[in-house]
């Protein structure tokens, strides 16, 4: 009998290493796409920076200011550097370009009821969008803070 493997063996040690590199190329690929969509989100997270610094929460004393529309960040920008301070380089521009801002209550619409059982808490969402809207490549990121009213 010469020594070797057989036929069944070889078979089977090529699909163990095939299936190992599938696993491996398909992580890549996962990496990728993580490291391409990164600057996006660290920029994303600069704004939900600027837009905090704008509209700070702890400001608020009422409920019903709680609520931003949209914003692009050289509105941000404007509210916090003000009328005569720097203004945003064309780099930067180019870097916020389609970012926009926005702080929703999402309990305006809880009854009276409702926000004395939970201490006067109000569930407030800051939101980043950027993307192109209009042909449906719009990337979101949130998240979700509280807020108590300081009259309650």
């Amino acid at each position: 009998m010469r020594g070797g493997f057989t036929l069944l063996e070889v078979l089977l040690a090529s699909i163990i290493l095939g299936l190992g590199l599938a696993g491996i190329l398909t992580s890549m690929a996962q990496s990728q796409r993580f490291m391409q969509t990164m600057p996006d989100l660290v920029t994303a997270q600069e704004v939900m920076d600027l837009g905090d610094m704008a509209y700070p929460l702890a400001e608020v004393k009422d409920a019903s200011d709680i609520d931003v529309r949209e914003c692009k960040v050289d509105e941000l920008w404007r509210i916090i550097a003000g009328d005569h301070g720097p203004r945003l380089t064309r780099e930067q521009n180019e870097k916020y370009h389609g970012y926009h801002w926005e702080r929703e209550d999402l309990d305006a619409h809880a009854s009276v009821k409702d926000l004395e059982r939970l201490g006067y808490l109000h569930r407030v969402r800051i939101t980043v969008t950027w993307g192109d809207r209009f042909r449906g490549k719009k990337n979101t990121e949130s998240y979700v803070t509280l807020w108590r009213d300081p009259e309650k």
